[in-house]
């Protein structure tokens, strides 16, 4: 590794052992500051919703938090599938780089014993399944937290094995095969305690088309004929195009759409713990949950998600139940959603006293991590809240029992316009309004 080369640098912010993307990292820091490296300059924009190797991405924690910083946010949150194995390299990261850091976890839950056993809700794989983010996890629990989910990654890792020989079935006519162990395995951080999803399996697949077809148009081709045509307008010259950086992760989206639902099986009781289970775990260890908010949706711009139905006929059910159950918090992206549906969500937020957060969820390389859509006035609160997060998790880990949603702080401020006031400013006295540590 050459410390004074930036290029390499931030190449081995990718290599597979932790200290040594620690150790570029750190060498990049004394590049910025010697002069030799210019500092990013740095907005007010947040992310809080960044997936890593942990789970699925092209970043490992220490690069996507370098491209955070670059991209110019003043503060980054790690969210991996079903761990928090990243989480110790993100937070010394973020210590390196004097930059603000939260870190999460998300998952799915099984809604069985809900009134939303039968609806689609934020999953588009599974009704009666749903997403929750577990935000500002106080960081003396990343480790009960991991353990806790250790069964259920290994369920989803079963029924990932199962799904690839269903694949592997499908394919063979064709000379194609893949293999759990051989082609999906490596491609996680599985053997450091990360998640293997269906990304994993469909990237893997990605890569074995392209090797016994060649990249671009040849595979492009068989994919065509796989899928009965079924590869949108807006990827196809992209596909057939052997020199797009992005290529794999692009025809990995086309697989999704096309290919998953062919295998797809659904998840089990023994892969999702009842909802009831995770929000008691949440109050525990003073971890904020989240019930992120999708909508209905067109058909993406990366071409993994249908136009489908989701949430929104009956949304005001839904907030009535988030509220009563003893959900905290709701998550959204305003760059996904229309200005109506963003109305409608922030509207029922402030009717039941929910904490809003939000984040771009990055696990390709084609997303920005600025999201310019928030950057409107009406999002300004959602900077707010960012900046309690981080108090949140700071003053819950040196503090057990007393963060933001804890019953101990409600008692002592039940406002939560206060809470926020409160554990934001807490935030900003460790690292001052613009962000970085001084």
């Amino acid at each position: 590794m050459d410390k004074t080369d930036a290029k390499s640098l931030v190449a081995a912010l990718s290599d597979k052992a932790m200290y040594q993307r620690l150790e570029a990292l750190e060498a990049l820091c004394v590049l910025e500051r010697e002069g030799r490296l210019p500092a990013p300059a740095s907005a007010r924009d947040v992310n809080n919703h960044i997936h890593t190797t942990f789970s699925f991405s092209p970043y490992s924690p220490s690069r996507a938090l370098w491209e955070a910083y670059t991209a110019g946010l003043c503060t980054a949150g790690i969210m991996d599938h079903d761990t928090m194995a990243g989480a110790p390299e993100f937070i010394e990261a973020g210590r390196l780089l004097g930059f603000p850091v939260t870190v999460g976890m998300e998952c799915r839950v099984s809604m069985t014993d809900t009134p939303f056993a039968a609806r689609h809700l934020n999953n588009p794989d599974q009704a009666g399944v749903a997403y929750m983010t577990l935000h500002g996890v106080p960081h003396d629990k990343f480790f009960a937290l991991t353990n806790w989910m250790h069964p259920y990654r290994m369920a989803r890792m079963a029924r990932t094995r199962t799904m690839t020989k269903a694949l592997d079935t499908l394919l063979a006519p064709h000379g194609i095969h893949v293999d759990f162990d051989r082609d999906i395995w490596p491609l996680s951080s599985a053997d450091e305690g990360g998640s293997v999803t269906e990304r994993h399996m469909l990237f893997a697949v990605a890569r074995v088309l392209t090797e016994a077809f060649g990249p671009g148009a040849p595979t492009t081709a068989f994919v065509r004929d796989l899928l009965d045509g079924e590869i949108p307008l807006s990827l196809r010259d992209a596909l057939d195009d052997d020199t797009n950086p992005h290529y794999f992760y692009d025809l990995l989206g086309v697989l999704k759409t096309g290919l998953l639902t062919r295998v797809y099986l659904p998840a089990a009781s023994d892969e999702c713990p009842p909802l009831r289970e995770v929000i008691a775990l949440c109050r525990k260890h003073d971890i904020i949950l989240a019930y992120p908010y999708l909508g209905d949706v067109a058909e993406s711009p990366t071409g993994d998600k249908k136009a489908q139905v989701f949430e929104d006929a009956f949304l005001d059910d839904l907030f009535a139940f988030i509220s009563e159950s003893g959900i905290p918090a709701v998550s959204y992206m305003p760059s996904r959603n229309t200005p109506g549906q963003l109305a409608r969500v922030r509207a029922l937020s402030e009717r039941y006293g929910l904490f809003q957060v939000s984040g771009e969820d990055i696990n390709q390389p084609r997303q920005h991590f600025v999201c310019l859509a928030m950057r409107g006035e009406a999002f300004a609160n959602l900077y707010d809240s960012t900046w309690a997060l981080i108090g949140h998790e700071l003053h819950a880990t040196a503090h057990p029992g007393m963060g933001l949603c804890s019953e101990a702080t409600i008692r002592y401020m039940p406002a939560l316009s206060d809470r926020i006031k409160l554990l934001g400013d807490y935030a900003h006295a460790i690292y001052g309004k613009g962000g970085h540590i001084q």
